[in-house]
């Protein structure tokens, strides 16, 4: 069929004339050429495509036909030109991305949020999955780019930084001050289950529960954006409170974690070996969010990242508690394969996303 592709445009040229001289002077072609293609066409369909007269031509049943297959498929192939045209005009393209729900929520969106509205003709598809899920995903060329945690990477995989983060403990202030008054009155044997329950108490309104509130942050030190976050130093807490009260804290306390074999938990529990800090209780739970949401009712002590629960921190549901030293501080970052050429639409998202760091 390739081979006959010009055959069939004098074909078809010949069949909207009506007139082989018409035809060879809209295709700029001798009218022996044209009869010549047409004889060969005919023969290779073992059929007559036109009837012929001293006024021109005109198509036969079979004729018309074919010509209807024809004329679809050059209209295919002038909007295929169309649309290849415009791709590279217009920026049409596909981008897929996979990340975090955590990552797309407080890092992603603020990237995507612009560049849609720049790119309109730029389709975004994201697919939600933890870093090790990702990763996979990137490996198998089931998306295109992946917003990550920095991690070891498979061979053939780049990493391009663009924020960084901090892990942190948090509590709410019943959960904090129940843990400190029983050990100020020596009480080394009040159950953990005590200071959960009294938490939730309050939490509840239960009469004869503690029902403090922690003090209201000085609205100067209160945190806006990820970025106000790397540079603000941890939260005082309304406690006469140090690192190593935060250790007996989470050696006794109920600690809320995310799930095994996650990135951010990897980094946390390197953390804890290095100070020998072994948890009595865990709760693993698969959701920063969540994690903010049951530290901020007193269900636990819970392993979050600080730029990811500024809303909770601002308005006093959780307390940052000191550490004796603090979790080296980790980066997300946009990870793509190397070496492989990309498409039109990924590299102008990759130069956008540099353009605003």
């Amino acid at each position: 069929m390739i081979d006959n592709l010009n055959n069939y445009i004098i074909f078809h040229t010949v069949a909207k004339c009506g007139n082989i001289s018409r035809a060879a002077k809209e295709l700029f072609i001798s009218q022996p050429a044209i009869s010549k293609s047409i004889l060969k066409l005919e023969a290779e369909l073992g059929t007559t495509l036109f009837h012929r007269n001293s006024r021109g031509v005109s198509l036969t049943e079979q004729g018309h036909l074919l010509y209807e297959y024809v004329e679809r498929a050059l209209d295919n192939l002038d909007q295929g030109e169309e649309n290849v045209r415009k791709y590279s005009e217009t920026g049409m393209g596909h981008i897929r991305i996979g990340v975090s729900t955590s990552l797309c929520r407080y890092v992603l969106i603020d990237y995507l949020k612009d560049f849609i509205k720049e790119n309109p003709n730029i389709r975004i598809s994201i697919d939600c999955h933890s870093t090790i899920n990702t990763i996979s995903l990137l490996k198998n060329d089931s998306i295109d780019i992946g917003l990550i945690c920095n991690t070891d990477l498979p061979k053939g995989l780049n990493y391009h930084p663009v924020k960084e983060i901090h892990d942190i403990f948090v509590a709410n202030y019943d959960y904090i001050d129940s843990f400190l008054s029983s050990h100020n009155d020596e009480s080394a044997n009040t159950p953990v289950e005590n200071m959960l329950m009294g938490s939730i108490g309050a939490f509840l309104g239960v009469p004869g529960q503690s029902t403090m509130q922690a003090p209201a942050q000085d609205s100067m030190s209160k945190i806006r954006t990820i970025d106000d976050a790397a540079n603000i130093p941890v939260l005082k807490t309304p406690f006469n409170m140090d690192g190593a009260d935060t250790l007996s804290l989470l050696e006794e306390s109920n600690l809320l974690v995310l799930e095994d074999g996650n990135v951010t938990r990897q980094h946390v529990d390197r953390y804890m070996m290095e100070h020998k800090i072994k948890a009595s209780q865990l709760l693993e739970i698969n959701n920063m969010d969540l994690l903010v949401d049951f530290a901020s009712i007193g269900m636990g002590v819970a392993s979050v990242v600080r730029e990811f629960a500024l809303d909770a921190l601002n308005e006093g549901k959780i307390i940052e508690l000191p550490l004796p030293a603090e979790i080296e501080k980790r980066t997300v970052g946009f990870s793509f394969h190397s070496g492989k050429k990309m498409s039109t639409a990924l590299v102008k998202f990759l130069e956008y996303c540099k353009a605003q760091e």
